[in-house]
C-alpha cells in the first residue's frame, strides 16, 4: 500500500545526510501516521534539524528515500511544500511589516490571491488569538507572540502536515504553555505534526511517539511511557555523597553494572534491565528514589543528559 491509503503521512527509509566527511544523519528510518504528533528528541547536534530540513525539501538527501503524503521529496520537492507548513528555529518575520501583513505577504507568495490571503490572514489570526495584534509592529511583539505568529504563518496555506523545529525554544513558561495549547488544537483538527525538541517535558506532554536521536542515529522509538518503562524502569536512584568518597562510590556503581550520571551534588543511577536500582550494598551514602523520565532514558542509552554540551 502507498502512503495515502495506509495512513502513513511521513515515511523515511535509511535517511542519510553528509556534509563533506561529517555524517549528520546516519541512515535513520521512521514513519508518522495521519493525525499523529511525532517528536524527534535529542540534544543540539543530534541531527534533528537536518532531518526536518530534508523532510521540508530545504536540504537534499545524500541517500535513502523520503515521502510526505505519498509525494517523493527528492523528485517532487515543490509538490511537498504545497502540503507542508514549516516553522524553523528562526522566526524570519519581516520587521518592516505588521503582523497581519506578514501573513498576507506569505500567503500571496505561496499562491493565494490578494483577497484569499486577506481572508485567510483574518481566520488564522483569530485561531491563534492574535486578532488584536494584527496591526502591531513585529518589534513590539513579545517572544511568545512572535513564535505564535510564525506558527500562524505556516497555516496560511491550510497544511496537512506541519513541521516545527524547536517550537518553544527561548519562550517563558507562559509562552510555552500557550504554544502547547495551540499545537494540541491543531492535532485535534487532524493535522499531522512532526516536531523536534530537547525539552523532555515538552516531548512527554505533546508527542504520541518519539524517536530519541544522538549523533545522527535513532537510539529508540516509542511512546513516552514505553520508552521510560523499557529503558529506565519505574524509578531511578539519586545518590548524595561527600567529595572525599565520590570516586569510590562511582567505582562501586559502575562495577555493579548500573548506568549513572555524576552531576556534582547528586549521582543519578539507572538500572540497565529497567528495574529499580538496588543500591543496598552501597554503604555510607544517602539514597533516594524518584520516578523515571525521558532524561533518564537518554542517560541509559547514550551515557549523557539531553542538555549536556556536545
Amino acid at each position: 500500500m502507498n502512503d495515502k491509503s495506509d495512513g502513513i503521512v511521513i515515511r523515511a527509509s535509511n535517511l542519510t545526510k553528509r556534509f563533506g566527511g561529517v555524517v549528520a544523519v546516519d541512515g535513520i528510518s521512521f514513519e508518522v501516521s495521519r493525525g499523529e504528533t511525532y517528536g524527534l528528541l535529542g540534544p543540539n547536534g543530534a541531527g534533528k534539524t537536518t532531518t526536518m530540513r530534508m523532510i521540508s525539501g530545504l536540504s537534499p538527501l545524500t541517500a535513502g528515500k523520503l515521502t510526505v503524503a505519498g509525494i517523493d521529496v527528492t523528485s517532487q520537492a515543490r509538490e511537498v511544500r504545497n502540503v507542508l507548513g514549516v516553522v524553523t528555529q528562526e522566526d524570519g518575520l519581516d520587521t518592516d511589516l505588521d503582523a497581519k501583513s506578514n501573513l498576507i505577504v506569505y500567503g500571496y507568495t505561496a499562491g493565494l490571491s490578494r483577497a484569499e490571503a486577506e481572508k485567510r490572514a483574518d481566520a488564522v489570526l483569530m485561531f491563534f488569538d492574535l486578532t488584536d495584534k494584527a496591526r502591531e509592529e513585529i518589534d513590539y511583539l513579545s517572544g511568545g507572540m512572535k513564535r505564535r505568529l510564525a506558527i500562524a504563518r505556516a497555516f496560511m496555506t491550510s497544511p496537512r502536515v506541519i513541521v516545527l523545529d524547536e517550537p518553544t525554544t527561548g519562550l517563558d513558561p507562559q509562552g510555552r504553555n500557550r504554544v502547547w495549547q495551540e499545537l494540541e488544537t491543531m492535532k485535534q483538527g487532524g493535522v499531522t505534526i512532526l516536531m523536534s525538541t530537547h525539552y523532555m517535558d515538552e516531548a512527554a506532554a505533546l508527542c504520541d511517539r518519539l524517536a530519541i536521536m544522538h549523533h545522527g542515529r535513532i537510539l529508540a522509538e516509542g511512546t513516552p511511557d514505553e520508552l521510560v518503562n523499557r529503558h529506565a524502569g519505574s524509578e531511578v536512584a539519586q545518590v548524595r555523597v561527600s567529595n572525599g568518597a565520590r570516586q569510590d562510590v562511582v567505582d562501586w556503581i559502575g562495577n555493579a553494572g548500573f548506568d549513572y550520571r555524576d552531576a556534582g551534588a547528586v549521582i543519578t543511577v539507572t538500572s540497565r534491565n529497567g528495574a529499580r536500582p538496588d543500591l543496598s550494598g552501597l554503604a555510607g551514602v544517602r539514597v533516594s528514589y524518584r520516578p523515571s523520565n525521558l532524561e533518564d532514558v537518554f542517560l541509559t542509552m547514550a551515557g549523557r543528559g539531553l542538555t549536556d554540551d556536545e
